[in-house]
Order: structure tokens, then sequence, then C-alpha cells
């Protein structure tokens, strides 16, 4: 009887195992080598179809950077939006009026400037940088007006990159947004406005300082921005100077804040996140609430104040226990969701805490800020992306194997074939 390791089926199998295990053994040489360069390829690729921005892109620019901008889509009904406004006429810039909607028209011309590199936009940017610089169109106003007209312009001159384009230009308006921190209008200040009124007045001048004093560099201006706004979100260690008005919707009267602090309840409803100083413009504390629209105005203000302290370092949305997210929880617990000029918001409060608040494309712009639903959203290609990312460490190693193997496997059966070994038919 012929032995079982001389039988010619168990010479097969062993010489298929041998095939096999130099075959895997070459793969593993392989993919030491190859791993390096594809997963470099991985990394570009993830670049090129708008990846996460870089750490690097949230220093950059006070509102949003070129580079973030960049990955965003060019179609959509939140570009055509843009675009469309872009397009139009922005009339003239006026400082002094409070309901003017050039700032956010010019604005957009920014945005669009920089997506697509169309000098016309960034000319009637200048344009209206020229008139705020040199025209005092804020005379004659209120500093309500100057805090809702005045923190779009700033961020359009940091979009355009007005220092490198007009060098002359931008010395001129630093100069006159430094006058206009302590100009008084009306026998109030920015300056005073912001911290003294712990309302919409306040909020919108607290915007317009927080990109007047990111746009100059200005380290001091930040760190008292960022100290007003901590004690107006409740941090009363922060700062506690201002003036309020009927302490109804207050949780502590005693201790009066800019949001109540959490738990806080009056007569068995939660009032946790409510503003008091704007609530009390529809009537002292009862329930329901008289409907006012004040306390989504004093967001838009303390919305654009937290972004740009945010890019600047400090953990503006997560002061208070998220008092700026309960604030908006609040509005919403009592069915006044936000409408009209105000609906930019949701976008930002979405991008800004992973919330999930039903948000409509297209929408128009605030008094103060707007755009962002296209600047601060995330588009299906977006999500996609990030999706393609979560599996991006993975994905390199698995094709680096898949070709390791079929390239040793390749080589391995031409060498056996050439050696005369056995016949190999594919």
């Amino acid at each position: 009887m012929q032995k079982k390791n001389n039988h010619p089926r168990w010479r097969q199998e062993h010489s298929l195992l041998k095939l096999l295990s130099v075959t895997i053994l070459f793969s593993l040489i392989l993919t030491l080598f190859l791993f390096t360069p594809i997963n470099s390829q991985f990394q570009a690729l993830a670049q090129d179809t708008g990846s996460a921005p870089e750490a690097s892109d949230a220093t950059q620019g006070i509102w949003i950077s070129p580079a973030e901008i960049m990955r965003l889509p060019m179609s959509g009904s939140a570009w055509d939006n843009l675009l469309n406004t872009a397009n139009s006429s922005a009339g003239i810039p006026d400082l002094s009026d409070q309901d003017d909607d050039t700032n956010v028209i010019i604005l957009a011309k920014a945005l669009v400037f920089v997506r697509t590199g169309d000098s016309s936009y960034r000319s009637d940017v200048v344009d209206a940088i020229q008139t705020i610089t040199f025209d005092n169109t804020e005379n004659g106003g209120r500093t309500l007006a100057l805090g809702r007209e005045l923190a779009a312009y700033v961020i359009a001159a940091d979009l355009i990159d007005l220092a490198a384009h007009d060098s002359s230009l931008d010395a001129s308006f630093r100069a006159k947004l430094e006058e206009l921190l302590t100009k008084e209008l009306d026998g109030m200040t920015l300056e005073s406005t912001f911290e003294g009124r712990p309302n919409n007045w306040g909020t919108m001048a607290g915007g317009s300082i927080a990109a007047v004093v990111a746009y100059l560099g200005d380290q001091n201006g930040l760190d008292r921005t960022a100290q007003v706004l901590e004690g107006w979100l409740g941090n009363r260690n922060s700062y506690a100077g201002f003036s309020y008005g009927n302490l109804s919707w207050q949780c502590d009267p005693s201790q009066p804040v800019g949001v109540n602090p959490v738990g806080c309840t009056k007569q068995g409803h939660s009032i946790d996140g409510a503003l008091p100083d704007d609530m009390r413009r529809g009537g002292s504390f009862q329930w329901p609430p008289g409907r006012t629209g004040y306390p989504w105005e004093a967001l838009q203000g303390v919305l654009v104040q937290a972004q740009i302290l945010h890019r600047a370092g400090y953990p503006a949305w997560e002061w208070e226990d998220q008092a700026i997210l309960r604030a908006v929880k609040f509005l919403y617990s009592i069915g006044w969701e936000p409408d009209g000029d105000d609906r930019w918001q949701v976008w930002l409060i979405n991008y800004a805490y992973g919330t999930d608040f039903s948000a409509e494309a297209g929408v128009s712009p605030g008094k103060n800020m707007g755009w962002t639903d296209w600047s601060h959203s995330e588009s299906p290609l977006a999500v996609s992306v990030m999706d393609f990312n979560a599996e991006l460490d993975l994905a390199p190693m698995l094709l680096t194997l898949v070709v390791s193997f079929g390239i040793a496997a390749t080589t391995v059966l031409l060498l056996y074939t050439v050696w005369g070994r056995r016949k190999c038919v594919i």
C-alpha cells in the first residue's frame, strides 16, 4: 500500500498549502512597503472632497476662514439665495438706520467673492467700507442701530482681506472702528450699551464690539467682551454691571442675570434659559407668557459674540451650562420658534451644539448676520464625506492588503509556472 504522504492528492494539497503560505508572506511584506503611499493618497482625497476643517482653519477669519468657504457647495437653495442677494444692488450703507439691510447684502457679496474669486463682488464691499469710513453715516442714530449694522461690515472686510487689498483704506477703517467703540450717540456709546443694557440693545452692541476687537487684534478687548458675555449668561462673578428693568422674570431678583440658571422654576413653570430682560418686554411674569420677539433678537447679538469668541479661543458656547442652548430650548418649549429674520440662528445653533432643530435652507438674513444656512450647514456631500472619513483609518489598510495579495498571488503563480512545477490554469 502506498504511504499517505506519497499519495498524489496529498502532494497536490501540500503544494497548494505551500503556495498559499508563500503568497500570504509575500502579501504582508508588500503591505509594509505600500501602506504609507496608499494612506497618503486617502488623506489627500479627504482634503480634496471637503473634509472637516482643520484646527488651523478656525484660527483664521473672525467668522469663517477662506479655506472653510472654499469647501462649501455652489449649488442648492442656500447658495442660490446667497448668490441672488450678492448680485443685487446693496444701496448706500447707513449705520444710523437700525432697519437697513445693506450690511447683510455686503456680507453676501464678501462670501461670494471668496468662493468665486469674482472681483466685482469685492469692489462692492470696498465701496461700502469707504462709505462707512469717511461719511460718518452713524451720525443721528442710536447705539441700537450701530450695534445691529456694524458687525457684518467688519466681517466682510475680514473676508476680502482688506488689509492686503488696500492697506491705506484698511488703516483708515481701523481708525474709524476704534472711534465707533466710544463715539456717543444719543447719550450712549457702543461700549456703554454693551456693558449696561442686558437685553437686545446690549447684545447687539456686543456682537459688533466682538467683531471690531477681533478685527483689530485687540486681545484686551476680546477679554473684556468675553468677561461681559459670560456675566450676561449668568456668571455674576465675571460681570454684574447691568441695569435691569422689571425683575419678575428673574429666577432670583436679588441676583439678576441675562439667562436664567439651570433648573429655575416659577409658580410651577420652568423658566430655565429664559431671557428675563427681554421676556419682560411682553409683560410681567405670567403664564403663558405675553408674546414678544425681543428674546430672539437678543440672541442674534449673543450668537455673533459667541461664535467670534469661540474662534478666538474662548469656550463661549459652553459657559453657564450651555446657557445659549438652554435659552433656545426655552423658547421652543413655549412654542416660540424663530421666524422671519431670526431663522438664520437655528443653523448656527445646530452647528455649534450638534442639535437637530428644524432648519430651512434659503432663509432671509437677520439684522446683524445671516447666510448661515450656507456657511454653517452640512450638505449631503459633507455628510457622505464625514462618513467616509470615519472609516479613513481602516480603508487604506484594507486596500493595501487587497492590492498586496493580488500582486503576491500573481507573482507566485507566474514563478511557479516558469519553474515548471505544475500547470496553472486561471
